[in-house]
């Protein structure tokens, strides 16, 4: 597998497979070899190709969404048949009330707008966090974090609803009240076919919780995405780390699409959007402030790679319980 990184988004940078190679202005990750016994039985260009897009989202909406849709007409352009925006690709706000007001129902303008931009591209894809005004919005004055699938005729496919809220205090980084305008989602999203494979749903915080990973592989996940706005502190200590070990520990791809920089004078992201494959090897990786990274997946690798190493066939749930039950 190849895994490569476009910078700035309006440049092509073109498929190269030579480790070592330096390129100005231009960062190329190839993969290392892989195991002698997993020979790939297609051609590398054969194979789908997915674009991970990194943003800087502010409170302006509209400078948002032109942002978003230059490098996904990029990844068009690029042949991707599926792109990925990170989670609050929409807005970034500076409080609650602020959160509040600009959010939108699923059926509001901004969607309509992605809508229309899947189709003129004939590309999928994964809007990472959406603040969605639901049903109970009258109610509540909460709002969801919703991450949408749109295929290529700009249709909703899938939505899932973050069940993690992030409500924590790390040092150095300042307190993070998510629950304070957002409501945690009801229920996990089955594994939604695409062309690039079945994609499991997920949001930022979630990963923290394996049991989530493990009941989307079970349900038959080929892919797990995790559409994030990391923290400057806790990103250098587990970003890498935690989607390397979803990775293994599922034998997925692990997708995620990431926030980067400063978005207002209270919050900056960490970045560093990457793809892992199910070796848990990092195959693409986004560079210092908003681009893109492509890679292809290669679903005959991971069927090999289950095959060769089974840890599904050999869970003890007699011993520690079925972690992660599958959806039903």
């Amino acid at each position: 597998m190849l895994g490569f990184i476009i910078r700035p988004p309006h440049q092509l940078l073109s498929l190269l497979s030579c480790p070592g190679l330096r390129i100005p202005r231009f960062s190329v990750l190839c993969a290392p070899p892989r195991l002698r016994t997993m020979a790939v039985s297609s051609s590398s260009w054969e194979l789908p190709l997915v674009a991970v897009c990194q943003v800087t989202s502010t409170p302006d909406k509209e400078q948002n969404f032109k942002t978003c849709a230059e490098l996904i007409r990029e990844a068009a352009r690029l042949g991707a048949c599926l792109a990925f925006l990170p989670e609050a690709f929409d807005f970034i706000a500076r409080d609650p009330a602020e959160t509040r007001r600009l959010s939108e129902p699923l059926g509001g303008n901004l969607l309509e707008e992605y809508t229309q931009l899947a189709r003129e591209c004939g590309l999928w894809l994964s809007l990472g966090g959406f603040h969605e005004r639901g049903q109970d919005w009258e109610q509540t004055q909460k709002i969801y974090n919703c991450h949408v699938i749109l295929n290529n005729m700009g249709s909703v496919v899938a939505t899932y609803r973050k069940t993690h809220l992030c409500d924590v205090e790390i040092p150095g980084q300042g307190p993070m009240r998510e629950s304070n305008s957002t409501i945690p989602g009801p229920s996990l999203e089955s594994p939604i076919s695409t062309p690039a494979g079945k994609i499991g749903l997920a949001v930022c915080y979630d990963m923290r919780f394996p049991e989530l990973s493990l009941a989307l592989v079970q349900a038959g996940a080929e892919i797990l995405t995790y559409p994030s706005a990391f923290g400057s502190v806790t990103g250098p200590a587990h970003w890498e780390v935690l989607l390397r070990a979803r990775a293994i520990e599922t034998q997925c791809y692990v997708v995620a699409a990431a926030q980067c920089g400063r978005h207002h004078e209270k919050r900056a992201s960490y970045g560093h959007s990457m793809v892992v494959d199910p070796w848990g090897t990092v195959v693409a990786r986004c560079s210092e402030g908003p681009g893109l990274c492509l890679a292809r997946i290669d679903l005959n690798y991971l069927q090999q790679l289950r095959k060769q190493l089974p840890v599904f066939q050999h869970r003890r749930p007699d011993l520690y319980g079925n972690l992660g039950h599958p959806l039903s």
